[in-house]
């Protein structure tokens, strides 16, 4: 049985028990199996991102405070048990967190990115805070940015990011609906 498991399921099942409910009650309202919660409670399964969002959704809690209960926990676990010298662990609470618009980076190319060409790009405007200085205007002032176009060498990319993570996860009741919208959509328009 996975450490990782039984912490994520130890930590809903305190949570659950916390507020006094039971293990049908979350089951339905997170739209899973009284027995597969019970299972994912015990650390027998593994439960998909998506199902553990749903699950946290009927606790009424974000899956961040679920990650972040559950590394209070391993971090215990981990000082009872010796770790070989040399090992580090990598620093969970330096893990950027997720973008949900675009982000602006200032300042030359990253290693991995691919050469960009320097020819002016058109800006929808707005404006810009640099490092250390107050805020540049963008847009209809400059018309254009160019890689100079805030000092010397200083180069801006839009970097566009994915959207947010779905509200609720995809299942088959949830297609159905979406069918069935669509399909009443279909009739009204006819």
């Amino acid at each position: 049985m996975s450490l990782l498991r039984r912490v994520i399921g130890g930590v809903l099942r305190r949570v659950r028990l916390r507020q006094g409910r039971t293990l049908r009650e979350v089951a339905l309202a997170a739209g899973v199996s009284l027995p597969y919660l019970s299972e994912v409670e015990r650390g027998r399964k593994e439960a998909s991102s998506e199902v553990l969002a749903a699950i946290c959704r009927a606790l009424g809690i974000h899956l961040s405070d679920l990650l972040e209960e559950a590394r209070d926990e391993l971090r215990r676990v981990e000082r009872r048990a010796p770790v070989a010298s040399g090992v580090t662990l990598a620093r969970l609470d330096r893990v950027p967190a997720t973008r949900t618009g675009p982000q602006l980076r200032v300042g030359g190319p990253r290693l991995h990115a691919t050469r960009r060409p320097v020819a002016p790009t058109p800006l929808l405007g707005g404006s810009l805070r640099l490092p250390g200085a107050g805020p540049a205007p963008v847009g209809p002032d400059l018309g254009y940015a160019s890689p100079t176009a805030f000092g010397t060498g200083t180069r801006i990319w839009l970097i566009p990011s994915a959207p947010a993570a779905r509200h609720r996860p995809r299942t088959s009741v949830t297609l159905a609906r979406r069918q069935a919208r669509a399909g009443r959509r279909r009739l009204a328009a006819a």
